[in-house]
């Protein structure tokens, strides 16, 4: 088995180049930002080597376009201070340089996801201390002895969702490409703090709030594990049939495939405990398309996201259909429609959220066992594979390697480069897992930890 070790050789701050930026009054969070526990999401974009990726063009070019960048973007270049708002904006982005003695073929050819870990300036969704000196966005470059590079991103999840992490690598990977570099006098996108005037952050949130999101986000500590799957388009087409009900529409492929995994999940926890266990199931659901007016949210930074959940019981695997599990789940997040979400604005649009925590801390709790909580992100809406920093477009995107125990029980789904496929990066305890994946129901329509097709 390959011995795959990365060496750093250079740690730096980045900065924003416009002096104008030490003068931005402070950016508001949203209190959807506020309720998002300390914690780093993560992505890997791999590209493959061309005549012009050496280090000693790779690297500067990187760096000043992320300059540049953060003129734009400038909150990610600050410090978060008090729950409330971000400061600082001098104090810059780490960029760590890294070299890997490997070909980027030899490392995808191990079949190892841990190892991707090495790529990465931060462990994945690990719980970070509420410290103010934490760093919104940490980078790490990696280049492969092959000239292949490894761009591995950390972003602060209190500011980040999935749509801010494509907004910022757009815009960065624009500029360093050649197509878009701004002007000296571009400093801040217009709409960057939207979020924050829709839902304006509190000076004091209820510790059993955060609590309640916490325990959402972290449900529990255990020899937790994370696997690679990979459903193609066939498998997919035919989940979508076998989860639509009689008179229902045809689900999306998130919708179909989140309700299987979920489904499989579920009867390993029966076949471990013997009998049904109460089950939550928790899906991040992006806040940003769903608001009566999107235009106002296209810009603004933040992590709105909110997880729509529901009591997953009726989940038996011998009485209940994949489309009735599909349709609870589809209902959960269709609540948040334009109407609900337009009476969350506002000074008591706070009030109303703190009603939905505490139906969450309901459901958390028990009287028998402490339900399963099962979360779902998915990523399959942004166009990843479109990012090009000047080498040609990614060859592969990764969310991450390997999550920390504490948090278990979740499924990142994350479009294949061709587009028609999904990958699921799905962290269980051990014995979940292993019984995952010996499931021959769930192997009828997975295919773990496939070759990359185009390395």
């Amino acid at each position: 088995m390959l011995k795959f070790e990365v060496e750093i050789f250079a740690r730096e701050t980045i900065k924003p180049s416009s002096p104008q930026i030490h003068d931005m009054k402070p950016f508001k969070l949203s209190f959807f930002d506020q309720f998002t526990p300390s914690t780093y999401a993560t992505q890997i974009f791999f590209y493959s080597a061309t005549e012009t990726t050496t280090t000693a063009t790779i690297l500067p070019q990187l760096k000043t376009s992320l300059s540049q960048t953060l003129n734009l973007l400038y909150p990610f270049s600050g410090r978060i201070k008090d729950n409330m708002s971000i400061h600082g904006f001098g104090k810059g982005v780490p960029f760590i340089s890294a070299r890997a003695g490997c070909r980027l073929a030899e490392l995808v050819k191990q079949q190892e996801v841990k190892s991707l870990n090495k790529l990465l300036p931060c462990h994945p969704f690990s719980k970070e201390s509420n410290n103010e000196m934490v760093p919104l966005l940490v980078c790490q470059v990696t280049i492969f002895a092959c000239g292949g590079i490894a761009l591995g991103l950390a972003y602060y999840h209190k500011i980040t969702d999935a749509h801010v992490a494509f907004l910022l690598c757009s815009v960065w990977s624009k500029i360093c490409g050649g197509s878009g570099p701004p002007s000296p006098q571009d400093v801040g996108f217009h709409g960057l703090d939207e979020a924050s005037k829709l839902f304006p952050p509190r000076n004091v949130v209820p510790q059993n709030y955060l609590s309640t999101m916490e325990n959402l986000w972290f449900p529990g500590s255990n020899n937790s594990i994370t696997k690679r799957f990979t459903f193609h388009a066939k498998s997919i087409t035919q989940l979508r049939a076998i989860a639509k009900g009689e008179h229902q529409a045809t689900p999306s492929r998130v919708q179909a495939l989140s309700g299987f995994i979920l489904k499989r999940c579920m009867a390993a926890s029966r076949t471990i405990s013997g009998s049904s266990k109460p089950s939550v199931v928790a899906q991040a659901a992006s806040l940003r398309p769903r608001i009566l007016d999107p235009s106002l949210l296209q810009y603004s930074i933040g992590s709105l996201i909110w997880f729509a959940s529901c009591a997953a019981d009726i989940a038996d695997e011998s009485g209940t259909e994949l489309s009735e599990l599909v349709k609870l789940m589809g209902e959960s997040v269709a609540a948040y429609d334009g109407e609900y979400l337009n009476s969350l604005q506002g000074e008591a649009g706070f009030e109303a959220m703190g009603e939905l925590i505490s139906q969450l801390e309901t459901m958390f709790s028990s009287e028998s066992e402490k339900p399963d909580i099962f979360a779902f992100t998915s990523w399959c809406h942004h166009r990843f594979y479109e990012l090009d920093f000047g080498w040609g477009k990614p060859v592969w995107v990764a969310p991450f390697g390997e999550i920390r125990s504490e948090f278990m029980n979740h499924a990142v789904l994350i479009g294949t480069k061709c587009g028609a496929g999904i990958e699921a990066w799905i962290t269980l305890d051990e014995q979940r897992m292993s019984l995952l994946e010996k499931d021959a129901e769930f192997l009828k329509f997975a295919s773990p930890n496939p070759k990359i097709s185009s390395l």
